[in-house]
């Protein structure tokens, strides 16, 4: 690929000013987003977890709406499989916007976004507005849907393996037809980690395949899986791992940060609570998934960010996006089901190009730890 870094034609002076005084590199595959943009294509970009992915997908709005003529109306639609992913996006999003004193305005709606700010956001969307397929659906449904979608030039589809192929995706895909028709000139943007064939989801981004380019960025550092084993205490049968309840306290005690996934709400429930009754160093350690309500996640999230949590125990309400760049370890809690999805929550570990993924599993039992091997042997 061609040193697209410094023409200024794709990426503005203050946008790569503002990636050094982060200390980034703008990486090929995100200046190849933007030349796609620029010459009218949709793209599918199936870049590894903590490649900047994200950001790639949203340059090209930011970079449209930071000029002095650009419109004060919903621009770009950004939709997510989770809500959870959603709002992190939008406190993600909105450290650049701030650090380059863009004029943007950001927002989430989701099922949990107040009446009040719905109400506002009809009357007055924001440029960028950061949704699920549901939520969508539900908006398009509007008598003025035509009025207020008219003006949408692009939709990024974040983590697009876990919408293509399923009901959700097939009623987003509705969606999106009903989108194309309101809003003739707008282009798709798909976002993915674990794409297999990426060319048979072109059509899906765009009826006319030729118009969507499949960007791929390099490969990061390989990740380090090891499984956690002990012959004398292994049982033969049963999904808690309590086996090793106290050998996963010392790997978080061990780490600085450290995300704990399960595979149901009833396991997460059942460690958080045998992690706690060892905890006698009190270490920070809190629990996430879909059936807390919406303050507790919200909380949880909050403190993650922050760095006020030594560890996590969560489900696949966390697997998807959530930027939390010090995360030093993964621990995944019974078989992985399949490597896609491991793979996802893996790359939560060393959330950056320059940074190793560490991961430790953990199986529930002497059949699960031949699914793990199997699992690490299909990721290397």
């Amino acid at each position: 690929m061609p040193d697209l870094f410094h023409d200024s034609s794709l990426i503005p002076a203050s946008f790569e000013a503002w990636f050094e005084t982060r200390g980034w590199m703008i990486h090929p595959h995100q200046v190849a987003m933007v030349e796609a943009d620029r010459d009218g294509r949709s793209a599918l970009l199936v870049a590894p977890t903590g490649t900047g992915k994200t950001m790639a997908g949203f340059l090209p709005s930011l970079i449209e709406l930071s000029a002095p003529d650009a419109e004060d109306s919903l621009h770009t639609i950004y939709i997510s499989p989770l809500k959870a992913l959603a709002v992190d996006i939008e406190r993600n999003l909105a450290i650049p916007i701030r650090e380059m004193g863009l004029d943007i305005r950001a927002e989430t709606r989701t099922g949990d976004t107040p009446q009040a700010k719905r109400k506002r956001q009809r009357e007055n969307p924001p440029q960028v507005l950061m949704t699920t397929p549901e939520s969508l659906e539900m908006m398009l449904t509007w008598p003025d849907a035509a009025t207020i979608f008219k003006g949408v030039r692009r939709v990024v589809l974040d983590e697009l393996h876990a919408l293509a192929g399923n009901k959700r995706g097939d009623l987003l895909s509705l969606s999106l037809s009903r989108l194309r028709r309101l809003a003739p000139g707008m282009r798709v943007v798909g976002l993915s980690a674990t794409v297999a064939n990426p060319d048979a989801l072109r059509g899906w981004l765009n009826p006319d395949v030729e118009q969507v380019a499949v960007i791929r960025a390099s490969a990061g550092i390989e990740p380090e899986i090891s499984v956690l084993t002990r012959d004398a205490e292994l049982p033969w049968s049963g999904h808690s791992a309590s086996w090793a309840v106290e050998d996963i306290f010392r790997l978080i005690e061990s780490n600085r940060t450290t995300l704990v996934f399960v595979n149901t709400r009833a396991q997460a429930e059942i460690l958080f609570q045998s992690l706690w009754r060892i905890n006698d160093s009190n270490l920070p350690i809190g629990i996430h998934h879909g059936s807390l309500s919406t303050e507790q996640r919200r909380k949880v999230e909050n403190h993650m960010a922050k760095g006020a949590l030594r560890s996590v125990v969560a489900t696949a309400s966390l697997d998807l996006g959530i930027d939390w760049a010090d995360i030093d370890l993964v621990i995944q809690v019974g078989a992985p089901k399949g490597t896609a999805r491991l793979l996802q929550r893996i790359g939560r570990s060393g959330h950056r190009y320059d940074l190793i993924s560490r991961a430790v599993l953990v199986p529930a039992n002497r059949f699960e730890v031949f699914e793990c091997h199997a699992a690490i042997a299909d990721i290397r």
